[in-house]
């Protein structure tokens, strides 16, 4: 009989998701991937079947499971689920990062490469004409052009909010 025949058991078992959680960790396997390995690998019954899970990953797992590192936890797998989370955490936040940059560059493109900030140019002119106004006008321009102000003032404002998302 073949020893790769030989029935398994649960420390081999634990062993093999160990090594796969660490090749999730190091980028080898997608999450899809790890899940899928990792159901065949509680399914799997010999020696062989935990081969073929790993044959194409690089190294060859131990046949017994060594203790614990110190500073490890000692639980199985824990330590590797650490850092693997940790590692899912970074890319993560990488795919956030480039997501935003995506963002920010097709706002640009739609505004034609320049940013605009502030309000739009014909409020500030507005404001001229109400000094102007209550310089050389007296209050009743000066009411008219306040009113025209402030809707100019509240246009841009909602202009702004609907453009921004």
């Amino acid at each position: 009989m073949d020893p790769k025949d030989l029935r398994i058991g649960d420390a081999e078992r634990e062993q093999t998701m160990e090594a796969l959680r660490e090749h999730f960790a190091q980028g080898r396997l997608d999450h899809q991937e790890l899940d899928e390995r990792l159901d065949r690998t509680l399914a799997a019954r010999t020696a062989r079947d935990l081969a073929e899970i790993t044959a194409d990953l690089p190294g060859a797992p131990a046949v017994h499971p060594g203790p614990p590192a110190p500073g490890t936890t000692g639980m199985p797998g824990m330590d590797d689920w650490k850092a693997a989370m940790h590692a899912h955490h970074q890319r993560m936040e990488h795919v956030h990062d480039a997501h935003r940059q995506a963002r920010r560059a097709y706002r640009d493109m739609r505004r034609g490469g320049r940013r605009h900030h502030g309000p739009p140019p014909f409020v500030p002119i507005l404001g001229v004409f109400l000094v102007l106004g209550a310089i050389f006008g007296g209050w009743g321009i000066l009411k008219v052009l306040f009113v025209l102000w402030i809707v100019g003032m509240v246009v841009g404002l909602i202009h702004r909010k609907s453009h921004r998302r």
